[in-house]
C-alpha cells in the first residue's frame, strides 16, 4: 500500500458550505475504502490549513484520482506527500547507505 498525508484547505465554495464537511469527510473515506484503500485518519485543524488525511491506497494511480476527484469537486485544495512508517523508511536508507 501507498500512503499519503494530504493537507486540506477550504476554497471559497468550501468556506460557504462549511456546514457539509464532515459529510464530504466521511464520503472521500468511503471512496478511499471503496478504492481498496483505507483513510488511517482525518482531523480538522485551525490555522493555514483546515485539515489533514492520512489514507493509503494500493497504487499511486488509485490516490492521484482520489485526489482529483477532491480537487473537481471544488470544495478543498490540497498538499499531499508521500509518507512513510520507520521500517518504510529504515529501508529507504539502506539503499544510501
Amino acid at each position: 500500500m501507498f500512503r499519503y498525508l494530504t493537507l486540506i484547505q477550504f476554497t471559497d465554495q468550501g468556506a460557504r458550505n462549511v456546514d457539509k464537511s464532515v459529510q464530504r469527510a466521511s464520503d472521500f473515506g468511503k471512496s478511499v475504502s471503496d478504492a481498496g484503500g483505507k483513510l488511517i485518519s482525518q482531523v480538522w485543524t485551525v490555522g493555514k490549513y483546515d485539515g489533514c488525511v492520512v489514507f493509503e491506497t494500493p497504487d499511486e494511480s488509485t490516490s492521484s484520482a482520489l485526489l482529483v476527484k477532491l480537487a473537481k469537486d471544488g470544495n478543498v485544495r490540497t498538499q499531499t506527500m508521500r509518507c512513510y512508517d520507520n521500517q518504510e523508511f529504515a529501508d529507504i536508507l539502506k539503499v544510501i547507505s
